[in-house]
């Protein structure tokens, strides 16, 4: 028999097809080609790794001003990126014995990045691009970091403007990343 309603669990603010849905667009996001070919992300699976990272922390960094529910999402959006990153390592061949090892070093490179990107985003644009040199560009292209911090300065601000309720709908957009000889 199924109850219609749980006493022991708490409700889950966000469906399951949103969080599928916000996540989605996180991945579709970051594998946008012009990333790899024009701004110099290395088309390797730590690249990949790394750009994903980059848009997970500028939505969970917009969803910490949401009031009510933003907490749960971030919650859930960081749940399922590691259930991501779990079933890559498990498709890449990787032994159940490994895969906690790995996992854990994607949980500190994701800190990591995120407390280096806070840091630098309150810092100002050139610590931003100095840090996404750093974690994405492997040290080197300064320009093309330079461009992704713009970007990512741009989307920051365009989910600082989208509405919570939206956000929490997964009814939003980021931006289109600059070309080259454009300015943001």
């Amino acid at each position: 028999m199924l109850w219609p309603f749980n006493h022991f669990r708490k409700p889950r603010l966000t469906p399951a097809g949103t969080i599928e849905a916000i996540y989605g667009m996180i991945v579709t996001q970051a594998r946008e080609p012009i990333f790899y070919r024009d701004l110099g992300v290395p088309d390797t699976v730590n690249g990949r790794f790394d750009l994903l990272l980059l848009h997970l922390w500028l939505l969970l960094r917009r969803l910490r001003t949401v009031a009510q529910g933003g907490t749960e999402l971030s919650q859930a959006l960081f749940d399922r990126f590691c259930e991501d990153m779990d079933d890559n390592l498990r498709e890449m061949g990787v032994g159940d014995q490994t895969v906690p090892k790995r996992m854990r070093a994607f949980g500190e490179a994701f800190y990591g990045r995120v407390q280096a990107y806070d840091q630098a985003t309150e810092t100002g644009a050139e610590a931003l691009a100095q840090a996404i040199c750093k974690n994405i560009l492997n040290g080197t292209g300064v320009d093309q970091a330079r461009r992704l911090a713009a970007y990512a300065v741009a989307a920051d601000a365009e989910l600082g403007q989208t509405d919570d309720a939206a956000l929490l709908r997964g009814v939003f957009r980021f931006p289109a990343p600059l070309r080259e000889g454009e300015t943001s």
